[in-house]
Formats: structure tokens, C-alpha cells, sequence
């Protein structure tokens, strides 16, 4: 039985192998065919899909891989906020200067 297209983004998503996703997928597909008994059917793939998502869940918890991912966006925000404010003062410049042009050549 062919696996699904987003297979590989699942596991990316999940933090587990591409083969562990496979191995993972086709427990849900045996589990699906004998929760329904029939193959093919929407309810078949719902319940597979629904499996492979709870499996995923599950195996995803079991890793002792740590979550930093909001510590990096925060490191992030806080490495950019200079930047930002930079961009912000050179915007103000600009446009403050643009109405001093604008306004000396009114007075002219």
C-alpha cells in the first residue's frame, strides 16, 4: 500500500525518520482495516489518517529531543530588534526631509 504525498512532511513536523513514518503508517492502515473492516472507504482513510496522526502524536512525545524552538524565535526577535529600530530611524529621516524639501520650495 502506497504511503501518503505528505508523509515525509508529517515526519519532518513529528522529528522522526522517513522509515519510522512508513513503519508508523502502516500499523495505522492495519489498525484502520480492522476498525472498519472495509478498505477503500472514506471512513477507512479518516480512521487511518486519524491513527497515523495519534501515532505520530505518540512517538513524537517519546523522543527526549528538547523544544527550543521558542527560545530561538525569541534569541531571534531580540537580534533583530536593533535592525528594526535602525530601519525605523531611517524611514523617519527620509520622510522628515522630504517634507523639509517640500516645504522650502513652497516658500520659494
Amino acid at each position: 500500500m502506497n504511503s501518503p504525498k505528505l508523509l515525509p512532511w508529517y515526519a519532518r513536523k513529528a522529528g522522526v525518520s522517513l522509515d519510522r513514518a512508513e513503519a508508523l503508517w502502516r500499523k495505522a492502515v492495519r489498525e484502520a482495516t480492522a476498525e472498519t473492516g472495509w478498505v477503500g472507504t472514506p471512513e477507512y482513510w479518516g480512521a487511518a489518517e486519524e491513527r497515523f496522526r495519534t501515532l505520530l502524536e505518540q512517538e513524537r512525545a517519546s523522543l527526549c529531543a528538547p523544544r527550543v524552538t521558542t527560545l530561538l524565535r525569541t534569541q531571534n526577535r531580540l537580534w533583530s530588534l536593533p535592525f528594526h529600530a535602525m530601519e525605523d530611524v531611517a524611514l523617519a529621516s527620509v520622510r522628515n526631509w522630504q517634507q523639509f524639501l517640500r516645504n522650502g520650495r513652497r516658500a520659494a
